[in-house]
């Protein structure tokens, strides 16, 4: 099989494309012929060598990944409840970047309705992502002022068609003017462009009082804003810190990561409680141990895109032997929606 292995840590060079055995399937497993791999800012972190839960559960070498889609080609003796040939998801804690994977069937679900397979690849990570952020952490609901960063991203996307459909008031912040019809076409009420307005100002116009909730995956660069215009009783939900890394291209600069830790906000509980606000973190590599909220998130988003309440995002594939070009498009912040690897006899194959 074809698998993408990161020795140390580095840069684009350091995701080298090996041919392997295909691995031994094992109680409890499934085994999926991929067809494609979902690509998240994380991987890399992961290859910067910056991820904690990487560390943490692996170490180097490293086979980044955490969703990939594809057809189910054999299961375990002890799992009974799916056939071979079935169009699959799957869900991993790393070493996702593969043409082939086996993979516990408690992280294997089926495609959601609309999805084709690079779409689908694309939907686990981020769409549990933002489930548990707008479900379980903001406390969001009809009416409420939110603020989504990034909207035009993975994440960001699926929180805009989440909010929208618990009847917030959805204002979304990108980057960049091409993105703005992109963020209004899933339902956004307003989008602030800041590289032409000015966000805080524009922020303040649509939510004078304040937001219910803040969805903030930029750090240093942001944080400490966010809170400040949350009303009383909003929340802050953190799910990483993108501006304090390396743009596409740069290099890791060491002095430059410790000064924006060194400024990044720290929010005194006394503050919290007398301010009536909250500020919540997490991370989705941490939770692979409560399985039954994942099932529950994912019926829950399986069902959004039954009744139509979740599109498939814009997509953009790559061969999976040109992997490094992906990671480098997906630093520049320039792209919109989901980036994809396909694994290289699939690519030339054709969709399936």
């Amino acid at each position: 099989m074809q698998v993408v292995v990161i020795p140390k840590r580095g840069g684009y060079d350091k995701l080298e494309v090996h041919e392997r055995p295909s691995p031994a399937l094992a109680s409890g497993q499934v085994r999926i012929e991929v067809d494609a791999i979902g690509i998240n800012y994380a991987d890399c972190v992961i290859r910067m060598g910056l991820y904690k839960s990487a560390k943490e559960f692996v170490g180097w070498p490293i086979t980044p990944g955490f969703e990939v889609a594809g057809i189910v080609t054999e299961v375990a003796d002890d799992v009974t409840d799916l056939e071979e040939g079935a169009e699959v998801m799957a869900v991993t804690r790393f070493g996702g970047y593969v043409s082939e994977l086996c993979v516990s069937r408690s992280q294997v679900f089926a495609r959601p309705k609309g999805f084709d397979a690079a779409a689908s690849a694309g939907f686990c990570a981020v769409h549990l992502t933002a489930d548990y952020a707008m479900h379980e952490l903001a406390g969001a609901g009809q009416g409420d002022p939110v603020l989504i960063h990034s909207a035009a991203g993975g994440v960001g996307t699926v929180l805009v068609q989440l909010a929208r459909h618990r009847g917030c008031h959805v204002v979304g912040v990108v980057g960049g003017s091409h993105k703005v019809d992109v963020v209004r076409a899933l339902g956004a009420d307003a989008v602030i462009d800041k590289s032409t307005e000015d966000l805080w100002g524009a922020a303040r116009g649509h939510a004078p009082d304040g937001f219910k909730a803040v969805f903030d995956a930029n750090g240093v660069a942001t944080l400490g804003q966010s809170y400040e215009h949350l009303a009383p009783t909003g929340r802050v939900v953190v799910y990483g810190f993108a501006t304090m890394l390396p743009r596409a291209g740069q290099r890791m600069n060491y002095l430059k990561l410790a000064w924006d830790w060194l400024r990044t906000p720290r929010f005194n509980p006394l503050d919290l409680t007398s301010q009536n606000r909250s500020v919540m973190g997490f991370n989705l590599s941490y939770m692979f141990d409560h399985t039954a909220l994942l099932e529950r998130s994912m019926a829950r988003l399986l069902e959004l895109a039954e009744v139509g309440a979740l599109r498939p995002p814009p997509v953009t594939r790559y061969r999976l032997s040109d992997v490094g070009q992906a990671h480098h498009d997906l630093e520049t912040g320039r792209t919109v929606g989901k980036l994809v690897l396909v694994p290289d006899a699939r690519y030339e194959a054709g969709s399936r």
